[in-house]
């Protein structure tokens, strides 16, 4: 056996969906390195409780909108790697961090458009391409869209249109990669409670019974729904599944 644990790099890990999937991601048995934009305290918690669990975890700052930080990020990344897990390497990169912002098309200011662009879209290209030298042959990346990119929910068009975008890359770079036996594929959540979006799926009781109601599983999901579908793309049991979208909504809008 190995006496080192693969190690998984999951932006945005401090709270909501992604700090599910680092917890899952730990029960599986990996070390995880998370980032998170503000949320300092937070992110220390959740390296915290998975250090409890026997697996090791550290937390890097890191604004995935700015390109140009992430030249000193994976610096910074290398040094943590050798020092903390005695790696030079990463095995996994999920690419999580994201923010909800819900505006009609007729109203999506330039602004608001290039913000979840840089975020969604041109943040995580380039952070991945910036990963690649870090990132172990034999390894993966999971990309996380939404049910909104094969649904429309009105006032999400740019949101959903930049994951779309990302759909296609996931193909892309499955396709580019895979001679390094790199394993790349996107996970959609459906709605979720979460603080996402300002919590209204979790707090908006009329919201949360109408999702439920077009779901077929008759419920809201859950963050857990997703961290562990997220955690089994990270396995060796997952080895086969490449360049797929895998939708987690329970069957909503079918």
């Amino acid at each position: 056996m190995s006496t080192t644990n693969k190690i998984v790099l999951i932006t945005g890990g401090s709270r909501g969906l992604g700090k599910n999937m680092a917890l899952s991601l730990a029960k599986e048995g990996l070390d995880v390195v998370l980032t998170y934009h503000s949320k300092k305290d937070e992110a220390l918690a959740v390296v915290a409780e998975i250090e409890q669990s026997g697996q090791k975890a550290a937390a890097l700052q890191l604004n995935t909108a700015d390109v140009k930080g992430f030249g000193s990020f994976f610096t910074q990344l290398s040094a943590l790697l050798k020092n903390t897990f005695n790696s030079d390497t990463i095995d996994f990169l999920v690419n999580n961090a994201g923010i909800g912002i819900n505006a009609p098309f007729a109203e999506t200011s330039e602004e608001v458009f290039d913000e979840l662009l840089n975020i969604h879209f041109k943040g995580v290209f380039f952070l991945t391409q910036a990963a690649l030298p870090l990132l172990s042959d034999g390894g993966g990346i999971v990309n996380i869209s939404t049910g909104l990119a094969r649904f429309a929910t009105p006032g999400y068009a740019a949101y959903a249109s930049m994951k779309g975008a990302l759909e296609t890359l996931t193909k892309y770079q499955a396709a580019e990669l895979g001679n390094r036996g790199i394993r790349v594929n996107i996970v959609a959540p459906g709605a979720i409670e979460t603080d996402f979006g300002g919590g209204v799926v979790r707090d908006n009781d009329q919201v949360n019974k109408h999702i439920a109601s077009v779901t077929a599983l008759g419920r809201v999901g859950r963050p857990d729904d997703i961290g562990s579908v997220v955690a089994f793309l990270c396995t060796d049991q997952a080895k086969w599944i490449n360049a797929q979208r895998i939708e987690v909504s329970g069957g909503m809008n079918l």
